[in-house]
């Protein structure tokens, strides 16, 4: 066997347990930044996420997303990964059908933490089957798949846009539709809820760092190229830039350093390279991370002061807004045909219209989706178990225990 084959199916392989323990720091995340009488209620969903992506992923998406194009719209074979080959391009094909599968449950997870404390837990679990098994995958099958975006030139290395901005947007629509926590707004006045363990949040957010290097860097497929370790720092420099510029920005613009932007500054950068992550410099992953930083900070304040949209952990902003900046920088800084590298505007012109294409569509599907549970079971669950506790009323158990 050829050697080549091994080592790369052995790095994706290992790639793909690095972004299965992002799970981990997802739900550290959204445990921290909400309230401890919820804490349980979050987990299982985020848990839960993981069992629901991968058998749906299994049993309908990769069909969706990898199967043999339909007028590259969508994939029409490969369901339950029949009749599948031994080998895809270069490593073992079971190999990557579980980075892919890890891929297509991280991104539902995103839409968990901006409808935190007050979405019902038999709600979230239809639309999460929703998301791995035709949302993800339709975009996924445009942009890597063989659809009409691939051919277009569109460009999303390991899922700016695929994974993060898809998320983003779900989670955008369905905060927006459930409505805002208990308290959240009063009148002309915006009332914090804040989290109850932000230690525990920081414990996340750098899970989340390192699991991102199997996530960019992981997406080569090939540890032999040199590309691999290219991703891997500019992966690096974005979340390290990211942080330091939402440090200083919100010091400045709030007086104190805020712990939760910042925290989730990392996030933001970590985010903004991952479209090009293997096609920018090191010094546009600095540039794109420190923009990502402040926009990030500026999109939280606006969707909570100006669109009234409660998102309790920065969601929308962090993977939605900063998944759309960072692709469409791609056609800025590309270091192959990006504008600043005189590349003209048709690479950037694809990203743009690109973009518009995928986030038109999540927001129509996602928002059928969530209308359609709206009327059939309900979206959100009533006021007296929102005020208790999702973790007493919905499971009857709490997270903390009184001594």
């Amino acid at each position: 066997m050829e050697m080549n084959y091994v080592l790369n199916s052995m790095w994706v392989l290992i790639a793909a347990i690095l972004v299965f323990l992002m799970h981990a720091g997802f739900a550290m995340v959204e445990v921290g930044f909400t309230q401890s009488k919820n804490a349980v209620n979050i987990i299982m969903k985020n848990f839960v996420t993981v069992a629901i992506g991968v058998i749906g992923f299994f049993l309908i998406g990769y069909g969706i997303m990898y199967g043999k194009s339909l007028a590259g719209i969508f994939g029409t074979n490969g369901f339950m990964l029949i009749n599948s080959p031994q080998k895809y391009g270069k490593i073992s094909f079971e190999v990557f059908f579980f980075f892919q599968a890890i891929f297509a449950a991280t991104c539902a997870t995103i839409v968990s933490g901006a409808m935190a404390e007050r979405t019902k837990f038999s709600s979230y679990i239809v639309f999460c089957i929703v998301s791995t098994t035709l949302i993800y995958p339709l975009i996924g099958h445009w942009i890597w798949g063989g659809g009409f975006l691939s051919k277009l030139g569109f460009v999303d290395f390991a899922g700016g846009t695929a994974v993060h901005a898809v998320g983003g947007i779900a989670a955008f629509v369905g905060a927006r539709l459930v409505g805002a926590r208990d308290g959240k707004y009063k009148k002309d006045k915006i009332n914090v809820i804040p989290g109850h363990n932000i230690p525990l949040g920081a414990l996340g957010i750098l899970i989340l760092w390192f699991g991102w290097f199997g996530f960019n860097p992981g997406s080569t497929l090939d540890i032999t190229s040199p590309l691999t370790a290219h991703a891997a720092i500019t992966t690096l420099l974005g979340g390290a830039t990211a942080t330091i510029s939402s440090l200083i920005f919100s010091t400045i613009r709030y007086e104190k350093p805020d712990a939760g932007l910042t925290l989730n500054g990392a996030l933001a950068g970590l985010v903004s390279v991952t479209a090009g992550a293997s096609l920018i410099s090191y010094l546009g992953a600095i540039i794109i991370g420190t923009v990502a930083g402040i926009i990030m900070i500026l999109s939280v304040e606006f969707i909570d002061t100006k669109l009234k949209i409660d998102d309790p952990v920065g969601a929308i902003s962090v993977h939605g807004v900063c998944g759309i900046i960072g692709t469409i920088d791609v056609g800025l800084f590309s270091t192959n045909s990006g504008l600043l590298y005189g590349g003209g505007f048709k690479l950037l012109t694809i990203q743009i219209v690109g973009v518009i294409i995928c986030a038109i569509t999540v927001l129509v599907l996602a928002k059928i989706t969530f209308i359609i549970i709206k009327n059939i079971i309900g979206l959100r669950v009533d006021i007296h178990e929102e005020v208790n506790g999702l973790d007493t009323m919905e499971h009857g158990i709490s997270a903390y225990i009184d001594l």
